[in-house]
């Protein structure tokens, strides 16, 4: 029974197989009809793709993109920002500097002298800490062409108040600007953060240039300290102070800046760049200086392009100097003697901690430096003790071959010999000196510690002031004059092996130092006058030594 029952079973599932199937294919849809529908569904399926990639690429420029908010324009305010250090003063119309004051120092030695300010009111309209938007090579300057808005308030930073922010938001021919300031309540860094939006619908080739303008930051007739453009490369540091060249050509970096500098000797204005690729332009523009350091890149429809650069605007602070990013430390350079200058500066501040100080500071430099130096001073006047007993010797030499120069050398040389004197031994130790000198020198004129610092702030017995700022020159000219007289009795001190025509222009030396020295800051002069009293002093104790050993010998 089961098995007949198993057999009508499978009877059943074949018949009903073969219904269903032969009903589809009776009823089902012919040739023609499937490869419609296989076509329709391609279709769908592409639809479906395009839609997906599409609400992708929204998703993405939305991550871009940032939302531009409803923008109100605003009439251009002063907006201060008030730190320990400065106060700086910006126009809301673009964000750019009116005034940039520095607290710490002031324009003369006088007690009521206003504060230094580093921007000047003629430099305003060049848009110091602007903006200039190009697009597809048309520029904008955008605190001129641009409407802008500002809902902040003034900023006071007490010392350990870390940063604080300005923003400013503004429309440019399109484009939505938002600048974004921070300040630094312990040094003269200001960071921003530039972003550009492009609501025009159409993409441009561009750039963004954040600008620097400022008015001289020394007297146009002190060439000791003129104010200058300067620039540091991978691969250059270069500078440029003639003001003409600076008029008629200027100065430019193609790419690869690291920073761009207005600067004299005391006072500084940078921009460090973020993009590596970075260019510079710089020039002057009637009696201001102007500089733009330039980013380039692409302004997409609708996406938001993020560009930042840094500022320092402030004093040659070299220890501050050291923390600024993109090697802005570099920015104090002295030249050839660099590496000896500095070390210089350090043992100048290291003695003006203890004495308080710098005139007093400098003369105990310059003893320390005289001391190194000793024993190379010591052979140098002990040599030139010998040559000055062989000098009557010499002058019959000079009586005898005057005529003839040829012998008149060979016999002088062979003098020499005989006595075992070197006519270069005075020399060279002297040779070996002239760097550190230099080096010392360099530092001097270029230290801003020195700046307003009083050595001997009145004459004595007066209220005159005399050597009250050590960067500056002696009112009355009387230290160059003592420094011109203790040289012309150095050089009385110090025999010369050359014929009398030439020892005269020797004597003539001091009068033409003295007359150099007339201009030089006094703490050059101070240095320069007590490293001679100091070779006088080593002079005399040789020749009395000599005139000792000389007497003990003739008894």
């Amino acid at each position: 029974m089961e098995k007949k029952e198993q057999i009508r079973l499978v009877i059943a599932l074949v018949l009903s197989f073969i219904v269903l199937f032969g009903w589809q294919y009776i009823t089902g849809p012919s040739a023609e009809q499937k490869a419609e529908m296989a076509r329709k569904a391609a279709e769908a399926e592409q639809k479906t793709a395009a839609l997906t990639q599409k609400a992708q690429d929204a998703a993405v420029a939305a991550t871009e993109a940032a939302p531009v908010p409803e923008f109100v324009p605003t009439d251009g305010v002063p907006v201060t920002v008030d730190t320990p250090l400065y106060t700086a003063v910006f126009n809301s119309q673009g964000g750019v500097l009116e005034k940039f004051i520095l607290k710490k120092y002031r324009e003369t030695i006088d007690r009521d002298s206003p504060f230094v300010d580093l921007i000047g009111a003629d430099a305003f309209s060049k848009g110091p800490l602007g903006l200039i938007l190009t697009l597809n090579d048309k520029e904008y300057h955008t605190w001129k062409r641009g409407k802008w808005a500002f809902t902040g308030s003034d900023l006071n930073l007490d010392q350990g108040a870390g940063t604080k922010t300005l923003t400013f938001t503004g429309q440019v021919d399109g484009y939505h600007i938002e600048r974004v300031l921070t300040f630094h309540a312990d040094s003269y860094l200001i960071d921003e953060s530039a972003t550009v939006t492009n609501l025009t619908g159409t993409g441009a080739e561009g750039a963004l240039s954040f600008t620097a303008a400022a008015k001289s930051m020394s007297a146009e007739d002190d060439r000791y300290n003129q104010t200058r453009v300067a620039y540091l490369t991978k691969d250059t540091r270069k500078e440029l102070s003639d003001r003409d060249d600076l008029r008629e050509e200027g100065l430019s970096a193609p790419a690869d800046l690291k920073w761009g500098a207005i600067e004299s000797n005391y006072f500084l204005f940078a921009v460090m760049p973020k993009a590596e690729d970075a260019s510079l332009s710089a020039g002057m523009q009637g009696d201001i200086f102007r500089m733009a350091v330039t980013d380039k890149t692409t302004f997409m429809p609708n996406v938001a392009k993020t560009l930042r650069t840094a500022y320092f605007i402030g004093s040659t602070d070299r220890k501050m100097l050291s923390e600024m990013p993109n090697e802005l430390s570099d920015a104090v350079n002295f030249g050839w003697f660099d590496f000896l200058a500095k070390p210089l500066l350090v043992g100048l501040n290291f003695f003006y901690g203890f004495i308080g100080n710098y005139g007093v500071a400098i003369i105990i430099l310059t003893v320390i430096i005289k001391l190194i130096f000793w024993p190379l001073s010591q052979k140098s006047y002990a040599s030139m003790e010998k040559m000055k007993k062989l000098q009557p010797m010499v002058a019959k030499l000079r009586e005898k071959y005057g005529d003839d120069k040829q012998r008149l050398n060979q016999e002088t040389m062979a003098l020499y010999k005989t006595y075992k004197v070197n006519p270069m031994g005075g020399c060279l130790p002297m040779v070996v000196q002239i760097p550190v000198f230099f080096g010392l020198y360099k530092a001097l004129l270029g230290a801003v510690e020195l700046r307003h610092a009083p050595f001997i702030a009145h004459l004595p017995f007066t209220d005159l002031p005399w050597l009250a700022d050590l960067s500056a020159k002696d009112p009355y000219y009387i230290s160059p004059i003592i420094m011109g007289a203790s040289m012309f009795l150095q050089q009385r001190m110090t025999p010369s092996a050359g014929d009398p025509t030439q020892q005269k222009i020797m004597l003539f030396m001091p009068l033409v130092f003295t007359f150099m020295f007339l201009q030089f800051p006094s703490g050059l002069v101070i240095y320069w006058l007590f490293n001679n009293l100091l070779s006088i002093g080593q002079q005399m104790m040789i020749a009395r030594k000599t005139k000792a050993s000389a007497a003990a010998s003739n008894d």
